[in-house]
């Protein structure tokens, strides 16, 4: 039953039934009229039906008046709905369609209510982070060399991969699970361990795989709310060296160089640092990002930090603090013709003191002077391209002669050339050729041995899918090997093969 204001219902009702009931009251009649009668009843049927007209024109006009003259919103519709039960019958269709219209302009609404699992923002807490994560599974194979020595002579060992040795299969070198979101506008955090982590000494010295251990703990922080700064807190990466930055997950060697990664074995101390990318670099570096170039990471065009100095997952031990400073600045060479390829070049810096792990057992009692500064350039390839990093320093080194850890120079870097092709019936693949050298001491084991390592490497990486990259590299290599009571070079060639899923 339509809902009209009271009085005008009845008349409309009353005006119904005789416009209802004229027709059948003609056809029930007895004899039929004569004409002069069917004329006066025809225009007696035309008046009611423009009395009827007219009272449906005022009904309209009633109706559209109490329309803009409605209350504020009625209860809500859910709350109608839920009200109807047995005891207690469903609200009328008037009410419901009241219920469901939209509030008149002015009318005041109630914010949404908030719950446990909802931000300010809207958002739920796994809205906002992301879990993601890649595994490195390897088979390292000497094909010729110095796989064993008697004792006192180097073996072919290498610091970047600890399954390179005489006896060893297959070997994950890392299992990363990485927990990432920002928790507004002024916070994002990190979180990252690794699951690929070995442990000595747990039977008569024998070693196990397998173990956890923290690697990346931090939250950025941005003061403005603009991400092209921001001041990261916990344990990251120290940022000395380009190829220290790039995550193994997007290198295309499988290890990084002796020289920069001695600087800062594992990469990573507990610390403060801060980075700051201007607009115009963030774009050249997002615009490679999307050509599938295989960048540093976002660690900003400059980076300046503080740190504890002894090195990852290390107990700080002295009252010093690392300094480390980075810079780095992408050229487009648009200008030279060659359109959409980048030259990137910048430097860093290490201020340090560490205490040496001692094989008699504890730390050195002094703290010895770990110095570095390092020059980068990248020509990334479209489709080929240049890498290449060198640094000088001053640095803990074991000197036989004296049987003590003393300050010596340290020098070395690496030089890579590298090709991408797009399309191939195996899918994208880049070549690359990499030569790297080092002569210093490598603080990241005991007693801080001298490395002596020239290397030459071809390697191939190609992805059936972006899931799945799959890297072949063949070597010829001259180390000593990192431990201070064997001399001598270890001399062989490697064939190593690796394969990376990535989720």
């Amino acid at each position: 039953m339509l809902f009209v204001p009271g009085g005008i219902s009845t008349k409309l009702l009353a005006a119904t039934m005789l416009a209802t009931m004229a027709a059948p009251a003609l056809a029930q009649g007895a004899p039929v009229p004569a004409a002069a009668d069917q004329a006066g009843v025809i225009a007696d049927l035309q008046r009611q039906i423009d009395e009827l007209k007219a009272m449906v024109a005022q009904l309209q006009a009633a109706q559209q008046t109490a329309a803009s003259a409605a209350p504020s919103q009625p209860q809500n519709p859910v709350v109608l709905a839920q009200q109807a039960s047995p005891s207690n019958p469903a609200p009328s269709s008037q009410a419901i369609t009241a219920a469901a219209a939209p509030p008149a302009a002015g009318t005041p609404q109630s914010p949404p209510v908030q719950t446990a699992s909802t931000s300010r923002g809207g958002k739920r807490w796994y809205e906002k982070l992301m879990l993601r994560g890649y595994t490195q599974m390897r088979i390292n194979e000497i094909v010729s060399g110095d796989d064993v020595a008697p004792a006192g002579l180097s073996r072919l060992r290498s610091i970047g991969d600890s399954g390179i040795r005489d006896e060893g299969n297959f070997s994950l070198r890392r299992v990363r699970l990485i927990l990432q979101g920002d928790v507004n506008d002024y916070l994002s955090l990190y979180l990252q361990p690794d699951f690929a982590t070995a442990v000595s000494n747990q039977s008569v010295g024998e070693r196990r795989e397998g173990f956890a251990q923290l690697r990346d703990a931090y939250a950025d922080v941005f003061p403005t709310g603009d991400k092209s700064f921001r001041i990261r807190l916990g344990q990251s990466k120290i940022p000395y060296g380009w190829e220290n930055m790039q995550s193994s997950s997007n290198r295309l060697a499988l290890d990084r160089t002796d020289a920069i990664n001695s600087a800062a074995p594992g990469e990573r101390d507990l610390g403060v640092v801060a980075y700051y990318t201007p607009p115009h670099v963030q774009r050249i570096w997002d615009r490679l990002t999307e050509d599938g170039q295989k960048l540093f990471g976002n660690y900003g065009a400059f980076g300046l930090g503080a740190f504890n100095g002894q090195g990852l997952n290390r107990t700080e031990t002295n009252d010093n603090v690392m300094i480390v400073a980075l810079a780095t600045w992408p050229f487009e060479l648009d200008g030279l013709g060659l359109d959409g390829q980048v030259l990137e070049l910048g430097g860093s810096m290490m201020r340090n003191r560490i205490e040496i792990e001692q094989r008699t057992g504890g730390l050195s009692p002094v703290s010895y002077a770990d110095n570095r500064i390092g020059v980068h350039a990248i020509l990334y390839p479209q489709p080929f391209g240049l890498q290449a990093e060198w640094n000088w320093g001053r640095g803990p080194q074991f000197d036989p002669a004296t049987q003590q850890i003393e300050t010596r120079s340290l020098r070395g870097g690496y030089v890579q050339a590298m090709g991408r092709v797009r399309r191939s019936p195996l899918g994208p693949f880049y070549p690359f050729a990499r030569w790297q050298y080092y002569r210093g001491g490598f603080k990241g084991a005991i007693n801080a041995p001298r490395l002596e390592t020239e290397e030459l490497e071809l390697g191939l990486e190609f992805l059936p899918t972006p899931a799945l990259e799959l890297t072949v590299t063949y070597g010829w290599a001259s180390r000593r090997e990192a431990d201070e009571r064997r001399f001598g070079q270890a001399e062989g060639e490697l064939l190593r093969v690796q394969a990376q899923w990535n989720y």
